[in-house]
């Protein structure tokens, strides 16, 4: 089998500071850097990739009073600081990122592309067969990701130890709903 690593959305505006930040998403974009470089020196990881909120009007995604269900405060917006990768996330270690969410709201990295190829198409062209899956939020855009690696028919695993979530409830949530689907978490949700 050979095995990618899909580091989701380990943006500056969901990370203390930003517009959006979830508690511990700098913890999370330090430890990410370092299961990466140890997993790509052990021969664990044939790729590693991440994924990124990156809106330019993203419509009705965007609201002045957001519920925080469907619609958020302004958040990845291209051309702001908010819509770059964490600086404690290594981007040297990144393959490729793919983009998501431009025109519409996107939470799946399978919704993104780099360079004009798709996530599932980039993986299965450099013979991915088997994805782990890290990043911020655990219980929207990593569950989101997680469920679409697994109905493209990827072996799919969350390492919740690498992921934060928005809301205890939320992420619980989440976590019945991957399991359902037949994905794997290993380790347990960080509390934050």
């Amino acid at each position: 089998m050979t095995k990618a690593l899909i580091v989701v959305d380990v943006q500056v505006d969901f990370c203390e500071g930003g517009s959006l930040a979830v508690a511990g998403g700098a913890a999370v974009a330090r430890a990410v850097t370092q299961h990466a470089g140890q997993g790509l020196e052990r021969g664990e990881y044939a790729h590693v990739v991440a994924t990124r909120d990156h809106h330019v009007d993203p419509g009705g995604h965007f609201s002045d009073s957001p519920d925080f269900l469907e619609t958020w405060p302004r958040h990845c917006v291209v051309g702001t600081g908010g819509v770059e990768l964490h600086p404690d996330l290594d981007r040297g270690l990144l393959r490729a990122v793919f983009d998501k969410g431009e025109h519409a709201a996107a939470y799946s990295g399978f919704e993104g592309a780099a360079d004009g190829v798709g996530l599932a198409d980039w993986l299965r062209q450099h013979g991915v067969d088997e994805v782990d899956v890290v990043g911020i939020a655990t219980d929207h855009c990593v569950r989101a990701t997680a469920l679409d690696a697994v109905g493209a028919g990827f072996t799919t695993h969350v390492l919740l130890p690498l992921t934060a979530g928005v809301a205890e409830g939320s992420t619980e949530a989440a976590l019945d709903q991957l399991r359902t689907a037949g994905v794997r978490l290993d380790g347990e949700p960080q509390r934050f």
